[in-house]
């Protein structure tokens, strides 16, 4: 199948149905058909072809729609920008996917001087909006109004889609290769469960269409022909108002999201009882949560889903019913209708219910590959099961019980930082002699980033002094929230940090050791 395909379906059978909702502006979906067709055809004469990679770097919108669909539609891949990331974060991965053009919004216009000289790749920097942007790049609006639409080239199925980054264990980020394959059957998976969109569904896109989470709501809204309504941010007071006003009946959201719109006043007047589905993960949710979600959206089901972009991106589910069970909720559910799941030791033999061990998963949706990385990608696949770096385990009925992460990740807030990048930029100062960074629990972010250091020289700098010198070289999410400044490190034989002892601290009191 084609990415191309729901979107074709759609103008067959709904044209003039709502595709998407976006400040006021509503395009049919043969409106939306018309003018990606002719954004193919802008792209096409700015040289992209087959097999080339289209980045955007923007909030939520309408035109984020355009330009995904148009990349597939001329048989490029389309490459999500994390808008959180640092100038030199974002450059990297431009750089590294060898990518020519990309599309910014108003929000990031400024920074494409400095993306320039940093990806000296780019040939073309192309701005959401009517009016050029900086040194001349031209508008979307002016090439869909000055370019003749071209046809839908219809590449799918194994052929690359979409290039999502991530945190990397070596500190830089690295590119999941994700087919048109791999989208599609995730989505089609997930959505028969039961728990996730279904025809009529409308959507709200509050999440951050950079991540494959969100990316995967985008697919099956697509293939059922509903509608697209974007949220440029996520504002616990606007969401509200955008659930009651378009009707919303399927949303994504981290726990954090959640616990900000069910706490909200504008919730507390809100209609929101459209809404059907709500799908969370990220992190667990509590139960004094689930309890306040329950009175305050007493006709919303709420589904759990462990996931990772490597698998586009769903893993397990926890369905609605089961959240009625205690015991479950505290699990990530089984695995879903697309996806096989194991259990395995070191050696990748598969171990009994109840024993600790690697989780590994195949199906359709595992990635292609990392890109540009055979080595990574090896170690990830190795037997043909994507290697999660998660450590769990299953009970007879087979629902998985995360217990802790093989590969040094913290989840905070929904968004992925791996260690090192912090410990490499943490350990540039002067002032730090050694360090090591891990997740300790938060009741807001599941987890939040936790520094502990070893001063360098007896010289100890500030908390405040560490933390600018962090934000100047990564995301501002990746920079420690807490800190800890320690006489020594608890070391193993060979001089490695052991990480396990100083996360144990923290976490012995706690349910689950991994958010």
């Amino acid at each position: 199948m084609e990415i191309t395909q729901g979107l074709l379906r759609a103008v067959q059978q709904g044209p003039d149905a709502p595709a998407t909702v976006f400040m006021g502006r509503t395009r049919t979906w043969a409106e939306s058909a018309e003018r990606i067709a002719r954004l193919a055809g802008a792209l096409r004469g700015l040289g992209v072809r087959p097999g080339d990679r289209a980045a955007i770097l923007s909030a939520n919108s309408d035109i984020y729609h355009e330009f995904m669909f148009a990349a597939c539609w001329i048989g490029a891949a389309f490459v999500p920008v994390n808008t959180r990331w640092s100038v030199a974060e974002i450059a990297f991965s431009l750089e590294d996917a060898g990518t020519a053009v990309l599309l910014v919004d108003e929000n990031f216009a400024s920074a494409v001087p400095d993306l320039r000289k940093q990806a000296p790749v780019l040939n073309h920097v192309l701005v959401d909006g009517d009016d050029s942007g900086p040194d001349g790049a031209p508008s979307v609006e002016e090439l869909i109004a000055g370019s003749e639409p071209v046809a839908d080239v219809r590449h799918g199925d194994d052929a690359l889609a979409a290039i999502f980054y991530t945190g990397g264990t070596t500190g830089v980020p690295k590119g999941v290769m994700l087919s048109h394959d791999n989208l599609i059957v995730s989505a089609l998976g997930s959505m028969a469960s039961g728990h996730w969109i279904q025809p009529g569904a409308t959507y709200l896109h509050t999440a951050p269409m950079f991540h494959a989470a969100d990316i995967s709501g985008w697919v099956a809204v697509n293939l059922v022909g509903g509608t697209h309504v974007f949220a440029p941010r996520f504002d616990a007071g606007a969401v509200a108002r955008m659930i009651e006003e378009h009707r919303i009946t399927d949303a994504i959201l981290v726990p954090t999201m959640i616990q900000m719109l069910v706490d909200s006043p504008e919730a507390a007047h809100a209609d929101m009882s459209s809404l059907q589905r709500l799908l969370y993960g990220g992190s667990p949710i509590s139960e004094a949560l689930i309890e306040r979600t329950t009175a305050r959206l007493p006709g919303t089901r709420l589904t759990q889903a462990y996931a990772m972009t490597e698998m586009s991106p769903v893993i397990t589910l926890l369905g609605p019913e089961e959240h009625h069970d205690p015991l479950l909720r505290r699990s990530g559910g089984r695995a879903a209708p697309h996806v096989e799941m194991r259990i395995v030791d070191e050696d990748d033999n598969d171990l009994p219910p109840g024993a600790t061990g690697q989780i590994v998963a195949r199906g359709g949706g595992r990635m292609l590959g990392y890109w540009n990385r055979p080595k990574e990608t090896a170690e990830a696949l190795a037997n043909g099961w994507m290697h999660t770096g998660d450590a769990g385990y299953l009970d007879d009925d087979g629902y998985l019980f995360v217990v802790d992460r093989v590969k040094d990740m913290i989840i905070s807030g929904g968004e992925n930082v791996y260690s090192t990048e912090v410990e490499n930029a943490l350990a540039t100062h002067s002032g730090v002699g050694m360090c090591a960074v891990i997740g300790v629990p938060d009741q807001r972010w599941g987890e939040r980033v936790h520094a502990v250091v070893l001063p360098a020289g007896g010289v100890r700098a500030t908390e405040e002094e560490l933390r600018r010198h962090v934000r100047e070289r990564i995301a501002g999410y990746k920079v420690p929230r807490s800190f800890e400044f320690v006489e020594s490190m608890p070391l193993s034989g060979a001089g490695k940090i052991l990480k396990r002892e100083l996360r144990d601290r923290h976490w012995n009191h706690q349910e689950r050791h991994v958010s």
